[in-house]
């Protein structure tokens, strides 16, 4: 074969081993995603969520439409005695005389923060003392009553989702209890009704080993540890890291998924793995996976599901971790 010949044949085997090795990278990255962000209202009207206890969350305020030109920002900071709130608005219409600022709460209720300063187009407000907030939307509007928010509400500004939060579902008030709409509830006769951690009472960015209660004899993992690592690398959020070293007790065709539970029944998938067999082993790890809990207290169980794409559990309870 001519030297021609070879330099050809070797330039092609080398573009499909590129070619190959690229879509091996883009399937992994598919498979390994994991989705956290609930999508309340399409139009992006509902933007609640749970800001973290500790960090500086700088929020994007974005204006109505009708404000051209218009921009807003807030600085929130959460800490254990409360919650303080700093407001810039720019491109203020000059004839608004008036313009108020809101906290809307998981279940629609709105709290008066206080009457935005406006002076030459731009609007101020700085909290004076730390709020009772955790879980809560900004909106600012001329409306200076408003008590339950609805979509159709003359809103002027309204706070964006931050990167690396996800929006907490909206709420309804039934019968004296939050339910979490279109969510499964831990309700007491539910199969998910899974107790707290306590991750306050935990050490602060400190990785600390807690206890499991298997709940399934049929399909499970019996040894298994569970890692909590509160404030992970002082940035508010929670690591769980889970390792499972014998496998061979779940279905080949079934998916370990660890699930977090907030407070008001609403679950966020940290993370699943299949029994592939070989090796017999796995590990679910939060921070490896981009899912650290934002939440401030949480219960943590592990189920079986069908896939590795579900986002609500619907599979066996395999383990409930407690302290």
């Amino acid at each position: 074969m001519s030297k021609k010949l070879l330099s050809l044949f070797g330039a092609a085997i080398l573009a499909l081993s590129v070619a190959a090795v690229t879509a091996a990278q883009e399937v992994k990255t598919v498979t390994t995603t994991t989705a956290t962000k609930v999508v309340q209202n399409a139009d992006g009207t509902w933007t609640v969520v749970e800001y973290p206890v500790g960090k500086e969350v700088i929020v994007d305020l974005t204006p109505a439409a009708t404000l051209k030109g218009a921009t807003g920002r807030a600085t929130i900071l959460r800490n254990p005695d409360g919650t303080t709130v700093k407001v810039n608005l720019t491109g203020v219409p000059a004839d608004m005389a008036a313009l108020n600022l809101y906290a809307v709460d998981p279940t629609g209720t709105t709290t008066l923060l206080g009457p935005l300063a406006i002076e030459n187009g731009v609007a101020t407000y700085v909290t004076t003392n730390p709020l009772p907030l955790e879980r809560f939307m900004i909106i600012a509007s001329t409306e200076s009553d408003l008590a339950t928010f609805t979509p159709d509400l003359p809103v002027l500004f309204r706070s964006a989702v931050p990167t690396g939060l996800a929006v907490v579902p909206l709420a309804r008030k039934d019968d004296d209890k939050i339910v979490a709409t279109g969510e499964k509830v831990s309700a007491a006769s539910s199969p998910y009704a899974i107790p707290m951690i306590g991750i306050p009472s935990l050490p602060a960015d400190k990785e600390s080993e807690v206890h499991v209660n298997f709940a399934n004899d049929t399909f499970h993992a019996q040894r298994t540890t569970i890692f909590i690592t509160p404030n992970y690398k002082h940035n508010g959020t929670t690591r769980v890291k889970a390792k499972f070293h014998e496998l061979t007790g779940v279905p080949t065709d079934a998916f370990l998924t660890l699930w977090a539970v907030a407070p008001d029944g609403t679950f966020t998938r940290l993370g699943s793995t299949p029994n592939s067999g070989n090796p017999n082993v796995a590990e679910i790890d939060t921070a490896r996976n981009n899912t650290n809990v934002t939440l401030s207290d949480f219960g943590l169980f592990l189920t079986t599901e069908p896939s590795m794409t579900v986002t609500a559990p619907s599979g066996p309870v395999i383990l409930r971790i407690i302290k």
